[in-house]
């Protein structure tokens, strides 16, 4: 029993867990206890918020307006391993405090930079601003989509930059947002949608384990961009690990958060983590954060934003599907709005409208936010980890105002065509997934102690997403080249 007591680790012991051959090690230290669902409601609020913006307000009803409800069983599946991939993220975060990517990081340095260049790229194009911009000018019925969206992008530079911890700024606002698009979805149910629909819909699941013909969908891109965006998509579900630990839970409450660098007061400290001890008092706070976080993302991740996909589709069903529509345009959500205008009056057809235009920009606000925190996070911990003067802060405000000059170039140059840069998006993000949904099998089998290590179903699952999403871009490479 003394032999055993020895080798114990005690707090501050090196954590032999993760391997430190690239980055510093980490430490043993004590979980801090669970908190309640009411304190951490909303850790998954800025992924559900640019969720409903990309796949579930315009690639899917797009797709529906093309082939009608039969793809909805790859919507479902792909919401739901979303679902998992997440909470295999949030799990990482929960037991060190560190970041998926740099966990990363931890296996060979060039990985995390490799994960979050191929994740950075595709989200230059402001494709999420544009579709925002493109409603409005349907709603006023007149104006230029290019200066408005412009406008839009440096009005969300500059609310973040001023924000004193910006993360508080985001959730609050994204908040609001998803509340606005609540209220129309409750609305649009009941006035939109009929029977025959929802009916339509439940026929569909008839079709599990068929894909129509390509062309059909708009291509092999628009296929892999609507099923990696049944959800966030992309890189996007990385960053679920900066939220979760700017929200203080599990490990993240002993990591540095991004502040303004002219209203908040910075934290030079990279991102890298801790190990809890494994004994009895930690089995039980890790089962308590595990239960809450798994109920947040169920209920706001999962629940809100597949039913939200739904909701749009159906609709797109019951208004668009069957009428003739110009391809790989974004008029299909102008004709939405119209038949609703004519079926159910002018206020119904400035209300899907302002609603599009509340999603989309919500969305573009959770990119600059997500690409901007995945950067500064990885080039802190690789690059920087020692330094004094470049701090995670600067680094992000620095990559915001990069995507709002890159987006901006982009637009003038005349590449202005909202579904066009966003399939561009969505279907490179899908590859990403590809290949951190491998990663995080790893990380998350052999970085942590075995009692929270990844196994059993979700481990199953977490195989069925690798094939899943390799299927979709070997087909989507294929397909290009």
């Amino acid at each position: 029993m003394a032999v055993q007591d020895r080798e114990r680790p005690e707090a501050g012991a090196i954590a032999r867990e993760l391997p430190s051959g690239f980055l510093p090690p980490a430490r043993y230290r004590d979980l801090p206890e669970p908190r309640r669902f009411r304190q951490i409601f909303g850790a998954s609020i800025i992924l559900t918020a640019t969720a409903i913006g990309s796949g579930e307000f315009v690639l899917w009803p797009y797709i529906t307006s093309q082939v009608g409800l039969v793809l909805m069983w790859t919507a479902v599946l792909g919401f739901f391993m979303q679902y998992i991939l997440n909470m295999e993220i949030e799990r990482y975060t929960l037991a060190t405090g560190e970041t998926a990517v740099t966990g990363f990081t931890r296996i060979w340095p060039p990985l995390g930079v490799l994960i979050t260049v191929i994740a950075i790229i595709p989200n230059l194009w402001p494709g999420w601003a544009t579709g925002a911009a493109t409603i409005v000018t349907y709603v006023a019925g007149a104006g230029s989509p290019v200066p408005i969206a412009i406008v839009a992008m440096v009005a969300i530079g500059s609310a973040l930059t001023l924000s004193k911890v910006v993360y508080k700024t985001v959730e609050r606002v994204e908040m609001v947002l998803v509340g606005g698009i609540a209220v129309f979805l409750v609305v649009a149910l009941f006035v939109g949608t009929g029977l025959s629909d929802w009916a339509a819909f439940g026929a569909s699941f008839a079709h599990v384990g068929q894909l129509p013909p390509m062309e059909e969908v708009g291509g092999v891109a628009a296929l892999l961009g609507a099923i990696a965006f049944a959800g966030a998509g992309g890189g996007n579900n990385l960053v679920q690990s900066n939220w979760v630990r700017d929200k203080r839970m599990g490990m993240g409450r002993f990591m540095p958060r991004v502040t303004s660098p002219f209203t908040g007061a910075e934290e030079a400290a990279a991102g890298t983590g801790h190990m809890f001890l494994d004994n009895d008092d930690n089995r039980r706070r890790w089962k308590g954060w595990w239960k809450v976080a798994n109920v947040e993302q169920f209920g706001t991740f999962f629940l809100l934003g597949c039913g939200t996909l739904v909701i749009m589709s159906v609709l797109a069903y019951a208004t668009v599907f069957g009428r003739p529509l110009p391809e790989d345009d974004f008029d299909f959500i102008k004709a939405e709005g119209e038949v609703f205008g004519q079926n159910f009056g002018p206020w119904f057809q400035m209300a899907l409208w302002c609603a599009g235009a509340i999603a989309l920009f919500s969305t573009q606000l959770g990119i600059m936010d997500w690409v901007s925190r995945l950067t500064a996070d990885t080039v802190k911990v690789t690059f920087f980890r020692d330094s004094t003067k470049v701090t995670e802060s600067r680094v992000y405000f620095a990559v915001i105002w990069l995507m709002i000059v890159a987006g901006s170039a982009i637009l003038l140059s005349g590449t202005d065509q909202p579904l066009a840069l966003i399939l561009i998006s969505s279907s490179a993000g899908g590859v990403v997934m590809f290949l951190y949904s491998m990663l995080l099998i790893v990380t998350n089998r052999r970085f942590l102690p075995r009692v929270i290590r990844l196994g059993g179903w979700r481990l199953v699952m977490m195989c069925v997403a690798v094939v899943f999403y390799g299927y979709f871009s070997v087909a989507l490479l294929i397909d290009q080249f």
